[in-house]
């Protein structure tokens, strides 16, 4: 087994090589956010869409602008408004009369990447066409089904502190991203060299193909073969299940807090992430940390926290701590 460890390990420092000039080319416009820009080629790599959850201004538009520049794919930014209709996403049926017929005009889901901006803004309709896209990797004009591109990757962003005129995203919309990311403000230092570089009226900073989409289509291969032992996989399911049953594993002052823990697709999304964590650190294993660093991302919007919850002031992330510090590591 140690034999297939060691050549996974070295396939994979082989095909990783890339992820450090991608960070450096993304990191020529995008100062610090280094957990967002991580967490941005986890999902390129373990093939999962991604909500970003901050407050204006955090470059969450801007990075992954930037990420579809250095993988040289094509790039859409949706800005979702509550009159914004199904068709305007995926397209609709052009009439022609001069021939009597239908045809299709595609509409700009047919991308690679996918920003949808502030997603909670769209009514229901709209979000469900984008959401079935996201989970099908297809969508139907008409009676006409069209596979869409590959790779294709949803970033979508919510506004944590506007909430009027919004509609919130249902438990079971929310649970197809595999990642729901909480992007922070800049320490003092990386906002002062953001401050040095930015504050120019005219400054366009080029962006270099690093990769293209049919690199990301190869990693994806390999981080597949990233080697998870059977204690680790005990381990993304004891936490996993600890989150529905907490008395099982001794968190019986969890058991009030909870309404209902992760479901089966939150298991087999801690485990892509850690393959794909993995991966970026060019290694050929995952290890527990690796499943602890995306633990939070991979649970917090997959946890409903009960009414007792919210009347003591308890967040998801405040059960997941308690479930990593209690579950045992392998």
């Amino acid at each position: 087994m140690s034999e297939g460890i060691t050549v996974i390990n070295e396939k994979v420092k082989k095909e990783s090589a890339f992820v450090e000039a991608l960070k450096m080319e993304i990191s020529k416009t995008i100062i610090g956010q280094k957990d967002l820009i991580d967490r941005l080629l986890i999902g390129l790599l373990a093939n999962g869409h991604i909500l970003i959850e901050g407050v204006p201004g955090l470059a969450k538009t801007l990075s992954v602008s930037v990420l579809s520049q250095a993988i040289k794919t094509k790039f859409q930014r949706l800005q979702f408004t509550p009159d914004l209709l199904p068709a305007d996403l995926i397209g609709t049926l052009i009439y022609n009369p001069k021939e009597g017929s239908f045809s299709v005009k595609k509409g700009p889901i047919f991308a690679n990447i996918i920003l949808a901006d502030e997603i909670n803004r769209a009514p229901a309709k709209v979000q469900s066409a984008l959401l079935e896209a996201m989970q099908e990797r297809q969508v139907t004009i008409g009676e006409e089904t069209f596979k869409l591109d590959n790779p294709f990757l949803v970033l979508a962003t919510q506004n944590p502190i506007e909430q009027e005129g919004t509609y919130p995203l249902p438990e079971a919309q929310l649970d197809r991203f595999m990642l729901k990311v909480n992007v922070t403000y800049p320490s003092w230092q990386d906002e002062h060299k953001i401050l040095k570089s930015m504050s120019f009226t005219d400054k366009k900073i080029k962006v270099e193909n690093i990769v293209t989409p049919d690199d990301i289509i190869r990693a994806r291969g390999v981080v597949d073969e990233v080697y998870l032992d059977e204690k680790i996989e005990k381990y993304i399911l004891d936490v996993v299940f600890a989150t529905r049953d907490p008395q099982k594993y001794k968190l019986n002052d969890l058991v009030e807090l909870i309404q209902y823990g992760a479901s089966p697709r939150a298991s087999i999304c801690l485990t892509l992430a850690a393959k794909a964590y993995a991966f970026i650190q060019g290694r050929g294993y995952v290890t527990p940390q690796d499943v602890k660093s995306v633990g939070f991302d991979v649970l917090r919007h997959r946890i409903a926290v009960s009414y007792e919850a919210e009347a003591q002031e308890k967040t998801s992330e405040g059960i997941i701590k308690r479930v990593f510090e209690e579950i045992e590591v392998p």
